[in-house]
């Protein structure tokens, strides 16, 4: 796809910090034996691609709003205008030398999701979209959905929370009513991988709970133009407030009755 000025500058700031981030990753393969050191590089390697990516996108449009997991946000001189951005979204992988990690790019206008990129730099993988032109992988292969229509025959991806976190009971209340429905259930640990995994027809839908705008910005767009559903996890919710569940139209709605049924 032949994309706009601004999904170029995207994709080109994905891949220098992608670049940054996957020479550190080789890295910090060699650190497992220390955990508080191997924890302390990749929080310098988080920020170092944000660095770069910060450099890129308001080097190239100056005027634009900022937002992203690390740096916080910043008042663009343009109003209407926002990046979003995850530097690193699938810490926890790249800390234990696992490769499923990606970067997330969202461009905002008027509160809308215009243009997402979501770059697995360890596989080069790129996934972008734009608000009425599709979505892509790579240099020209078109982005579908899944067609399966038997929940059975179905594969979803969640988050499963880590820590004690309070949203595991809900979580464990939904696998506990999903799983005998559906082919399974995969928890890769990335939620901007996990959308854009349904865009492109791996798994067949995803939910989650209490993720960050800058998680799901980029890829909530990716399932909308690769013919998906996106919706609030409970009725009325943005799902860009990080409560969420995207499908394929065709099992959308028995999959969204059974996970809002829990």
């Amino acid at each position: 796809m032949q994309g706009s000025a601004n999904l170029n500058v995207m994709i080109k700031a994905a891949r220098k910090a992608g670049r940054s981030l996957v020479k550190d990753f080789r890295e910090v393969e060699n650190l497992q034996v220390s955990m508080k050191g191997a924890g302390d590089f990749v929080s310098k390697a988080d920020i170092a691609a944000e660095a770069i990516l910060k450099e890129e996108l308001l080097g190239a449009r100056p005027n634009y709003g900022w937002l992203a997991e690390e740096g916080g946000g910043i008042e663009g001189t343009d109003p209407t205008r926002r990046w979003i951005v995850d530097p690193l979204d699938g810490t926890t992988n790249f800390l234990h030398g696992l490769p499923h990690w990606a970067i997330s790019i969202a461009l905002e206008h008027k509160g809308q999701i215009v243009a997402g990129v979501v770059y697995d730099a360890a596989k080069d993988e790129m996934f972008y979209a734009e608000k009425g032109q599709g979505a892509w992988l790579n240099d020209n292969k078109r982005l579908r959905v899944s067609g399966r229509k038997k929940m059975i025959e179905s594969v979803f991806a969640t988050g499963i929370p880590f820590a004690a976190k309070r949203t595991l009971p809900a979580t464990l209340q939904d696998l506990a009513r999903l799983m005998p429905e559906c082919a399974g259930v995969r928890r890769f640990g990335s939620a901007a991988l996990d959308l854009a995994y349904v865009a492109a027809g791996r798994y067949d839908g995803y939910w989650e709970r209490e993720l960050n705008i800058w998680d799901v910005a980029a890829g909530i767009l990716l399932v909308t133009e690769a013919g998906g559903l996106a919706d609030g996890l409970r009725d009325g919710q943005d799902p860009l407030g990080g409560n969420l569940i995207v499908a394929n139209g065709e099992v959308f709605t028995q999959f969204a009755k059974v996970i809002r049924d829990a």
